[in-house]
C-alpha cells in the first residue's frame, strides 16, 4: 500500500456541521479513524480572531494530535482585510495551500499578492455548473492570467455536476493540482444529485488512485460526504474505508 498517499488523507469538517463545539468535532474526526482535517470557517466563526480564540483551538488541535491540511473553502473578494484571515490562519496552522474561491475577477490581484507576500498558494474550489469558475473553460482561462500561486483544489463530484469526467480534469491541469476533495453524487433523471459513498457513483475512483499515484501527487487529500448531516460519521468511515481500499488495489 502506498501509505504515504493513504495516510495523508483528511476529511472536511463541513461534513460535522451539526457538531458546533471542536471536542465534538475532534471526537468525530477520530471516530472516522482519521487525524487530518480540511477546517470549515463554520468552525472557527470564519477564521476572525475578534470572533474567535484561534490560538486556543490551534493548542487543542495539537493537544490532540489532529494536523490541520488546509482551510476552506474560502471565498475571496476584494476586502483585504478579510482576505488576510484565511492567510494569517495557514500562517498559524502551518498548511501551505488556502481551499478558496474566487468571488469576483477584481479579487484576483488581491490574492495572488497576500500569496506572495505569505509564501501560501490559493487552491480554487469548482463547484459545479452553476459556479463562475466551475468549468473547465473558466479554471483554463484563469490559470493562463494567473501565476502558479493559484491553483485547483478539485472536487470531483462537483465536477460531475459540471458534466465533466473528474479524472480527465485531474490529468488536464495536474501542473495546478494542490488539492482534492474525494466526493462522489449520484444523479436522477432530471439531473438532481446525492452524495454516495466515493466510487459508488460516477466518479471512477480507481483511476484517479492511480493518476494521483503515478504522477507523485503530494498536496491535500480530503474526504467529504455532506449527506446525512446529523448522524455522518458512518457514511464517512464506509467513504475512508473505500479510498484505502482502493489505494491498496491500485498500488
Amino acid at each position: 500500500m502506498n501509505t504515504t498517499l493513504s495516510d495523508r488523507l483528511g476529511i472536511q469538517s463541513y461534513c460535522f456541521r451539526a457538531f458546533k463545539t471542536l471536542p465534538d468535532l475532534i471526537q468525530a474526526l477520530k471516530d472516522t479513524g482519521l487525524n487530518r482535517l480540511e477546517l470549515w470557517g463554520g468552525h472557527l466563526d470564519g477564521f476572525d480572531p475578534e470572533k474567535a480564540d484561534i490560538p486556543a483551538a490551534l493548542e487543542a488541535f495539537h493537544r490532540e494530535q489532529v494536523i490541520i491540511t488546509t482551510c476552506g473553502v474560502y471565498g475571496f473578494d476584494t476586502d483585504e482585510t478579510a482576505a488576510r484571515r484565511a492567510f494569517d490562519f495557514a500562517k498559524a496552522a502551518g498548511f501551505p495551500t488556502i481551499s478558496g474561491d474566487l468571488r469576483t475577477d477584481e479579487a484576483l490581484p488581491l490574492v495572488e499578492r497576500l500569496c506572495e507576500e505569505y509564501g501560501v498558494r490559493v487552491a480554487i474550489h469548482n463547484h459545479g455548473k452553476k459556479h463562475r469558475l466551475g468549468s473547465p473553460e473558466a479554471l483554463a482561462d484563469l490559470f493562463g492570467r494567473s501565476s502558479d500561486r493559484i491553483g485547483l483544489c478539485l472536487d470531483t463530484a462537483w465536477m460531475l455536476d459540471s458534466g465533466e469526467d473528474p479524472v480527465a480534469i485531474a490529468r488536464r491541469f495536474r501542473d495546478r493540482l494542490y488539492g482534492l476533495h474525494l466526493k462522489d453524487f449520484e444523479f436522477d433523471a432530471e439531473g438532481n444529485h446525492r452524495d454516495v459513498i466515493v466510487g459508488q457513483g460516477g466518479l471512477d475512483l480507481p483511476a484517479l488512485i492511480r493518476l494521483l499515484v503515478e504522477t507523485g501527487y503530494d498536496g491535500y487529500l480530503t474526504q467529504e460526504f455532506e449527506g446525512n448531516p446529523e448522524d455522518p460519521v458512518p457514511s464517512c468511515r464506509e467513504c475512508v474505508a473505500a479510498i484505502r481500499r482502493t489505494i491498496g488495489e491500485v498500488v
